[in-house]
């Protein structure tokens, strides 16, 4: 069934530019969540495979589904990989840690091997002397003093508690490409066979880690995008070949805060974001958003600012995780991000600009800046793009437009993928050179479009294959 056969309830001018993520989770675990946050206005769901069992995901992706062909919106779907989650293992009790004392770690470690903590990975492999090590989201912070027979030596920086399977953040420490474990193959795997249309990589530090996994997806025949989460230290410094090697980026604030520091955050995700705009790849701002709405009906001031923020700047995505995930007022965190969206849309006075944004530099590059002059020249209603791959609506998007998009497209993957995507609105339709008309068409008499709309239509020569957008043209409904 086609998810985008029923109009819109508003009009053009109200659909929302930047998208909405939600995390699924025990409160949200049912179809009627599912279909509640869908109209609330998330665009997106993620699937965290930190928590919960691939038979509660097949489940999960049938009520996506559902919902969205009930609603007629087409929705992407996210898993998010847990990736190589260093945690410590398990003891009795707690341990009490000052500031000075020597710590030791051990991956595997035996019962009568006392004054040894254990941890589930093997860190002696991977740290080196001199490297941080922190402990308990950074509650517990520690500098290597020294690795032998498999054991690291630690020197605690300040005081503080230790209890079993907290995780640990290793900020200088390099992967060299260990970060994608069997666990995440076998989550890939499952996902490749149950339209996932998102996989979110976690702690990755180089472009290679990306470009392994999309081989892995090449293999499995799988058209997936890969989501590359920001989190580490290292991918700090690799951000320009990163934003260019995924399909989309996320900030992931939380492990983000730990690598670096809190107050490096806000600039990572500036540059980010600016990245994001100049290859045209999708950004997402995420965690914490409205934390304080997993126990609160309402969300703090500085939660609203910072949505506001991510707007202003032009992420594609704001994203809610232990909100939905775990939250108390899920459906009411999902209606209060689409309330602050709109406002910042409709009042916003600011015009954001990055150093070094220079989209011409390629005919497929050409044709957007040509579209949006003409676009901006009429005073267009809307933009309606043509297209089986969602290339050419990325880089239209790119320039953060105000004039509204509308895409049409005969792939039904390549719709729920674009779910996500500033500035579009998506509608899967059969490949005809008379699409994006039929379209135009439909929205007029559904009082989408109004009588003497001008819109700008970009199309190809051939509907439904690949690279083939030559054509621009104007018209009055």
């Amino acid at each position: 069934m086609d998810v985008t056969s029923r109009a819109p309830d508003v009009p053009i001018t109200q659909f929302k530019r930047s998208k909405i993520i939600v995390t699924i989770g025990p409160p949200t675990n049912s179809y009627e969540s599912i279909l509640a946050m869908m109209k609330a206005g998330a665009n997106g769901f993620r699937l965290n495979c930190s928590h919960g069992t691939n038979e509660e995901r097949v489940q999960q992706i049938k009520w996506i589904r559902e919902a969205s062909n009930s609603i007629k919106k087409p929705v992407a779907i996210m898993m998010d990989l847990q990736g190589p989650k260093i945690r410590l293992g398990d003891f009795e009790g707690i341990i009490n840690v000052r500031i000075g004392q020597n710590l030791c770690f051990k991956f595997g470690k035996s019962d009568n091997e006392e004054n040894i903590i254990p941890t589930q990975y093997d860190l002696s492999k991977k740290v080196k002397r001199g490297e941080r090590l922190y402990i308990a989201d950074g509650r517990i912070r520690t500098t290597i003093t020294s690795v032998r027979d498999g054991v690291v030596y630690a020197r605690a920086e300040n005081d503080g508690i230790l209890v079993k399977r907290k995780g640990i953040n290793l900020p200088d420490t390099d992967f060299a490409g260990d970060i994608f474990t069997k666990k995440d193959r076998e989550d890939l795997v499952f996902g490749t066979t149950h339209d996932v249309d998102y996989f979110a990589l976690s702690f990755i530090q180089h472009a290679n880690d990306v470009e392994k996994v999309r081989k892995l997806l090449r293999n499995f025949r799988c058209n997936a995008k890969i989501i590359a989460k920001i989190e580490t230290e290292a991918a700090t410094h690799n951000l320009d070949a990163i934003v260019q090697s995924a399909d989309m980026v996320m900030v992931a604030r939380g492990d983000l805060a730990i690598e670096t520091l809190p107050e490096s955050v806000p600039v990572i995700q500036r540059q980010v974001i600016g990245l994001g705009i100049k290859y045209a790849t999708p950004t997402i701002v995420a965690t914490q958003m409205l934390a304080s709405m997993t126990e609160m009906p309402e969300p703090t001031r500085a939660e609203v600012s910072d949505i506001a923020t991510a707007v202003i700047l032009g992420a594609d995505c704001v994203m809610l995780s232990d909100e939905t995930a775990n939250g108390k007022y899920p459906i009411q965190a999902v209606e209060i991000m689409k309330r602050v969206i709109m406002y910042v849309q409709d009042h916003n006075p600011i015009h954001v600009s990055f150093d070094d944004v220079d989209h011409a530099t390629s005919p497929i590059q050409a044709i957007p800046s040509a579209v949006l002059s003409l676009a901006n020249s009429i005073d267009a209603a809307a933009i309606v793009v043509e297209t089986l791959t969602g290339e050419t609506a990325l880089h239209i998007v790119s320039h953060r437009p105000t004039t509204p998009v509308i895409v049409v497209t005969s792939s039904t993957e390549t719709a729920q993928q674009l779910a996500i995507v500033y500035g579009v609105k998506v509608y899967n339709r059969p490949a005809d050179k008379l699409a994006a008309t039929k379209l135009t068409n439909w929205m007029l008499t559904n009082k989408v479009l109004k009588k003497r709309d001008m819109v700008v239509t970009v199309s190809g020569k051939y509907p439904g294959r690949v690279g083939t957008t030559d054509t621009i043209k104007i018209r009055e409904l």
